[in-house]
């Protein structure tokens, strides 16, 4: 496990007990925009099995990640297989949608904003999966983002976390010391 975050293995394991669908983040190169060429960028990508969770390697960062050859058949979050931005989709919309993304952070201020690690690759999925669940969908729903951290992780009160248009702030924060901090609790 990565240092400075918290394990979500218990989470991974009662989801798959109880036959959940649980999709992982995967990071790959993508071509975005024809002026911004091969960059990197985050998908989600189906868990089918704990014993495959168990078998992740990881990455360069230390995170346990799919391989890379395994990608193309596997089912994405948007209801089709493999990774952005040429991943099949159903055309129909039926079958895709997160309900819930448990989010990585290093501190998190009373306002439910997070300062991640500075690659952007959540709030750049969220951008991307929120356009693609509209267009489908005619509505703007997102999944419910809650955040694990420990109570040092937390900034006190009078502390605020720096945020652009483009941070996506979680919507509840699951703390070490048993609290479950959202906007009603701010």
């Amino acid at each position: 496990m990565p240092t400075g975050e918290i394990s979500t293995t218990g989470i991974v394991q009662d989801a798959l007990k109880h036959n959940k669908e649980v999709f992982i983040p995967y990071i790959h190169s993508a071509d975005v925009t024809p002026a911004q060429p091969k960059v990197s960028v985050m998908d989600m990508l189906a868990l089918n099995s704990m014993e495959e969770f168990e078998s992740l390697e990881p990455d360069k960062w230390g995170i346990p990640s799919l391989r890379a050859e395994s990608v193309a058949g596997r089912k994405n979050c948007l209801g089709g297989y493999g990774v952005s931005p040429a991943r099949p989709r159903d055309a129909a919309g039926n079958g895709f949608g997160l309900d819930l993304i448990v989010m990585p952070g290093m501190a998190f201020d009373k306002s439910l904003r997070r300062l991640g690690h500075g690659k952007g690759y959540y709030d750049y999925f969220l951008k991307t999966y929120s356009k693609e669940v509209e267009s489908k969908t005619n509505t703007r729903r997102h999944p419910f983002l809650v955040a694990l951290a420990l109570k040092e992780q937390i900034l006190p009160p009078t502390e605020e976390i720096p945020v652009g248009g483009h941070d996506w702030p979680v919507d509840a924060i699951i703390v070490g010391d048993g609290r479950f901090l959202t906007s009603k609790s701010s």
